[in-house]
């Protein structure tokens, strides 16, 4: 059987991914950046391109092939773009954000992924650490949809990125329910707790910085108005959009249990501390019985039984009592 994955080839440094769609068909994969052009004369072919850490040499010759504008280029090139979708005259620009979350150190990290969209090609850029295999295998189960042209790449794309945002915010959400879990646990862990809820707040934190502007980036396809989406894929796009609502959703749910979480945790510090004076304070009172006891048949003036065994019983005798009679009473209030 031919294997149909497309190769990877190298430019310098630089992983490249291609692949050509004609008829809802893949009918070339692997080919040079400088075949790009050939392909894109003919008017039923569209062109998937992928870049891991591109210099400026590949992008200008890119820039050359697809007529892409140097403004958008040059923010290709420079990380800490926000979430976003720019239009520019033949193509749109968008810069998205792909998260892991490690369960372990409870970090959350994030690789940015660009892409130029122009009328029949997708190109993306992106790190080492974005797993490209994983937007290929939504292009395999869902090429059905390439009769949709370019539309069908840019939505494989975010529904790649949104998926993970998806998987992150689910992993995030187990996390916080087991330190719920832990803040009741036989054996106080609170500064587990504490460092353990910090690390996914500060998470969460970051997963929203970069999920919730997807909302903008949605809207901005979803609309009418924008010729280079295709009306056909609207619900594809509306099915997007209703999962970064969720994880947005989801992301404040969990920052409002996270700071739940902290308040009780401080909540329940309080009142074991008050449980622990309490005992303290009790022993201490018992405790005080026979040193006041003891004290009194101390003294050096004559009383009744001084310097007697009858004095020294009474004593034993008082100590035991009133000692026992306070440790029923704050045994009895809850108190020992």
């Amino acid at each position: 059987m031919t294997d149909t994955r497309p190769a990877r080839t190298s430019s310098s440094s630089t992983a490249t991914v291609t692949r050509a769609y004609r008829g809802g068909e893949l009918i070339a994969h692997g080919f040079p950046l400088a075949e790009v052009s050939d392909h894109l004369e003919d008017a039923d072919c569209i062109v998937w391109v992928d870049f891991t850490d591109p210099s400026p040499a590949d992008l200008a010759e890119l820039e050359d092939e697809l007529g892409l504008h140097e403004l958008a280029v040059e923010d290709a090139l420079h990380d800490g773009q926000r979430p976003k979708i720019d239009r520019y005259d033949g193509h749109l620009f968008t810069a998205l954000y792909d998260v892991d979350f490690d369960r372990d150190s409870g970090v959350l990290s994030t690789s940015e992924v660009k892409a130029f969209v122009t009328a029949r090609a997708l190109v993306t850029i992106h790190h080492p650490e974005f797993d490209v295999s994983r937007l290929e295998r939504t292009y395999d189960d869902n090429v059905d949809l390439t009769t949709h042209g370019v539309t069908y790449l840019l939505w494989g794309l975010l529904d790649s990125v949104v998926d993970r945002h998806f998987d992150a915010t689910d992993a995030l959400d187990d996390e916080i329910e087991g330190i719920a879990d832990d803040l009741f646990d036989p054996k106080p862990r609170t500064l587990d707790v504490q460092k353990r809820s910090f690390a996914l707040r500060k998470s969460l934190v970051q997963l929203r910085r970069v999920s919730s502007p997807m909302r903008e980036v949605l809207n901005t396809l979803l609309r009418r108005d924008l010729k280079e989406v295709d009306a056909e894929m609207q619900p594809y796009f509306q099915d997007v959009y209703d999962h970064v609502l969720r994880v947005s959703e989801q992301n404040d749910s969990l920052r409002d249990l996270v700071s739940t979480i902290l308040d009780t945790n401080l909540n329940l510090q309080s009142n074991r501390m008050n449980l622990i004076m309490k005992k303290v304070t009790s022993w201490a009172a018992i405790i005080a019985v026979p040193t006041a006891i003891t004290g009194f048949y101390g003294q050096n003036v004559p009383y009744p039984g001084f310097q007697s065994t009858t004095g020294f019983i009474t004593s034993c005798v008082l100590i035991v009592a009133i000692g026992g009679v306070l440790w029923w009473q704050f045994r009895r209030r809850d108190w020992l």
